[in-house]
């Protein structure tokens, strides 16, 4: 049974986002900041710039095509027959390493973040439906080969996600997060503070079903499956069926 670490948190430190968008330099500097970070030049911008005017809702095959011809390069890593749909948002993308045959659809944020610990790995064969939103905020995400997961999930790493491969999410999904501080009633809660209690880790096989919210330090065990509209607050052992809000364990399943 994977061991429950909800008592452990860990302050984190979280640029304030205002700040980056009005008061951090020039008004040009600060947007090649917050879409491609420090490690890019100029001419990188261009050449993003370039790809959003005239391919980013381009249609078809030959849109596909012409994305991944344009952006690939601003990658940290981008392996063979990547897709990138229509509208599909990047952030950082020197922080995002793709691999082979991945599929981003139409509308999909994939934001690299600027933090030190931020870096997004995708494997191998993995499918991200319409409408996502991947993140890594100020910890890292990585998504496990063959992973396929639904429309309009939300992935937010402030402590970090981790799912192995063979993961299944059913859509409008929440995963991650972090908590703001709210000790004190002088200040308000959104300037006091985060902390995350610790990862989010997700074990091979596993089936998340729709709408489910999973929040940070939770660990899911191999081969589980979680029931639609459940709210994880504690960690699943292996091959365990588990529903409700707070979700608990109803049945384990029989392995052959």
């Amino acid at each position: 049974m994977a061991s429950n670490n909800l008592s452990k948190t860990q302050d984190i430190t979280k640029e304030n986002l205002a700040h980056q968008l009005h008061t951090e330099g020039n008004a040009f500097s600060r947007y090649r900041q917050k879409v491609l970070g420090n490690n890019k030049g100029y001419f990188s911008l261009l050449q993003f710039e370039l790809s959003q005017l005239l391919f980013a809702n381009l249609g078809g095959g030959l849109g596909y095509l012409l994305r991944r011809f344009s952006l690939s390069s601003l990658f940290q890593a981008c392996g063979k027959g990547v897709i990138l749909g229509k509208g599909v948002v990047l952030r950082t993308p020197a922080n995002i390493s793709l691999g082979a045959r991945v599929a981003i659809d139409d509308h999909t944020l994939l934001d690299g973040g600027t933090g030190k610990a931020c870096k997004m790995v995708i494997g191998d064969n993995v499918i991200v439906s319409k409408g996502c939103v991947l993140q890594t905020k100020t910890g890292p995400l990585a998504i496990g080969n063959e992973c396929d997961i639904g429309a309009h999930c939300v992935l937010t790493s402030a402590g970090g996600i981790h799912l192995a491969a063979n993961v299944l999410i059913a859509g409008n999904c929440y995963i991650g997060g972090a908590r703001y501080n709210m000790d004190s009633t002088e200040i308000p809660i959104m300037k006091q503070g985060i902390y995350s209690r610790g990862p989010v880790t997700i074990a091979e096989g596993t089936w998340i079903g729709a709408s489910v919210t999973i929040i940070d330090g939770v660990t899911i065990g191999k081969g589980c499956v979680v029931g639609a509209g459940a709210l994880v607050t504690k960690d699943i052992p292996d091959f365990s069926i588990a529903m409700g809000s707070p979700a608990k364990v109803i049945k384990i399943r029989e392995m052959a």
